[in-house]
């Protein structure tokens, strides 16, 4: 019976996510929500108790629905890391709603940040591991870096959800990184490090 209420919890998700991502808090129908998952309205109302909790569970389970790239912690990674969320992007509807609601949430009528610093949480902790193997410029302040970089992905994938429907996403997110490397790392760092979204999506499997 648990096991079977740990899938119904996640059907119900994962259905919610895609009317999220469809058209927003306000639009979404909890009968739609229903109908997609398959499941009856004491189903959905014994995991959530309103479409409020719901939609801030999608929010904050963003994270969870990634799986990070592999290999040793450092500019590098933290660089296949955001190439890979903007491929993700592209296909992750738990993703995808997750950072729809974030966007939306004082049109919903709630306000948490924590969307926001889990992903600077990980991009802090591979920008660490970076400034400690030297690839960090003198002065570089990781902190504050990691909520820098949290800010400019969301606006970039932002306008490229409005201009292209994230088509240009990966290549938008390259952009980024081709200019912030001549500001945060040494030049001989950046000439080494690799900007490509297909050999981020490679090395992921």
């Amino acid at each position: 019976m648990q096991q079977r209420a740990v899938e119904t919890r996640q059907l119900i998700l994962e259905a919610a996510a895609e009317v999220f991502d469809e058209g927003g808090y306000k639009a979404a129908r909890v009968s739609e929500i229903m109908q997609r998952a398959g499941i009856t309205q004491g189903a959905l109302y014994f995991h959530f108790a309103s479409k409020l909790e719901l939609a801030r569970t999608v929010m904050l389970s963003q994270r969870d629905s990634v799986v990070l790239p592999p290999g040793p912690d450092g500019l590098q990674r933290l660089i296949d890391t955001t190439l890979l969320l903007a491929r993700e992007l592209q296909t992750n509807k738990l993703l995808r709603a997750g950072v729809r609601l974030a966007v939306e949430q004082e049109e919903i009528g709630f306000h948490d940040d924590a969307p926001y610093l889990e992903w600077a949480e990980v991009f802090r902790d591979q920008l660490t591991a970076a400034a400690s193997r030297g690839q960090l410029r003198s002065g570089v302040e990781v902190e504050r870096l990691a909520v820098l970089l949290v800010g400019c992905y969301t606006g970039v994938q932002h306008f490229s959800k409005l201009s292209s429907r994230r088509a240009d996403l990966p290549d938008r997110i390259a952009d980024l990184w081709h200019y912030m490397l001549l500001g945060i790392a040494p030049p001989q760092v950046a000439a080494e490090m690799t900007v490509n979204p297909d050999a981020a999506l490679a090395a992921a499997g």
